[in-house]
């Protein structure tokens, strides 16, 4: 029998909400979305809830690996937004050279895309479990539950809705997999269960998966599906940089009875979860 991974310390988060947008490959007026939550996102949420500003270090928080369940996908959304029109000339839009437009040229459109009602569980972790890295999830636990500054999903128009953080547990990974899903169970459910994506930005081999979740039709995780360029190095206003890292996916098998539809439904299930199951550590994965 395959020994699973050795358990993980981190946090537990579930960003849902009316709208979320993820920004990837925003270009001038086209304002695009990532159909998940990027790690540039998350972590420039764990940065605003400690009240960090945007020139600050963030060396600590890029150390966090992060794991997302895609429970509910949603639906892409493009709305489409005016700029600029209805101003008097010193307040319109500065063009490239430094000028303003002119009143006929003033309103500029934009497009600027959204996934609605969608949801998904990340997990935050650690694989080094050192004193600096429990001080790290502690300080960001606390940070959640009392931001410094609004949280938001992506974009600013965009906020949480219901609970935000899970907890915190010394074997993350596990509880990522067994928590309920915020989606509708399947209508005529599968035998070998139903599948559900998970993303991360390291080989998704850790993942604790019990045998009866894993499929020889699905890949396992093992190696990058493609790129994303989400690693933030600064948030600075002017000085904003990322870099580009490796994006992995898998899919489990995930039993009917763990679909906990929507609404007071799925928050029902997911706070009798939280009450019984989620204190677990590492030596206990029932």
């Amino acid at each position: 029998m395959t020994a699973l991974p050795a358990p993980e310390p981190g946090l537990l988060l579930r960003l849902a909400g009316p709208l979320q947008s993820w920004g990837l490959h925003s270009h001038f007026n086209e304002r695009g979305t990532a159909p998940f939550p990027t790690r540039s996102g998350v972590i420039g949420m764990l940065a605003s809830a400690l009240g960090r500003h945007r020139g600050q270090p963030i060396d600590d928080l890029t150390t966090l690996h992060l794991t997302v369940r895609s429970d509910r996908p949603g639906v892409l959304l493009r709305d489409l937004h005016t700029v600029g029109g209805g101003l008097p000339g010193k307040a319109t839009v500065t063009t490239a050279e430094g000028k303003k437009r002119p009143g006929d040229t003033g309103t500029l459109l934009t497009h600027r895309h959204y996934l609605a009602d969608a949801a998904f569980t990340i997990a935050l972790t650690t694989p080094q479990p050192t004193t600096e890295h429990h001080s790290l999830l502690n300080r960001c636990a606390n940070a959640l539950r009392n931001p410094q500054w609004p949280l938001h999903l992506g974009r600013r128009s965009c906020p949480p809705e219901g609970p935000l953080l899970l907890g915190q547990s010394d074997d993350t990974l596990h509880h990522l997999i067994h928590l309920p899903v915020a989606a509708r169970p399947p209508s005529t459910p599968a035998v070998e269960g139903t599948p559900v994506e998970f993303l991360a930005d390291r080989p998704l081999a850790f993942l604790p998966a019990p045998p009866s979740t894993i499929s020889g039709a699905h890949e396992d995780g093992t190696h990058a599906s493609g790129e994303l360029n989400d690693q933030p190095v600064s948030y600075h206003p002017s000085q904003r940089s990322y870099l580009a890292r490796p994006l992995y996916r898998r899919t489990l098998l995930l039993p009917h009875a763990q679909f906990a539809g929507f609404g007071t439904q799925q928050l029902t299930a997911l706070g009798r979860y939280l009450d019984t199951r989620l204190h677990t550590t590492g030596g206990d994965r029932r």
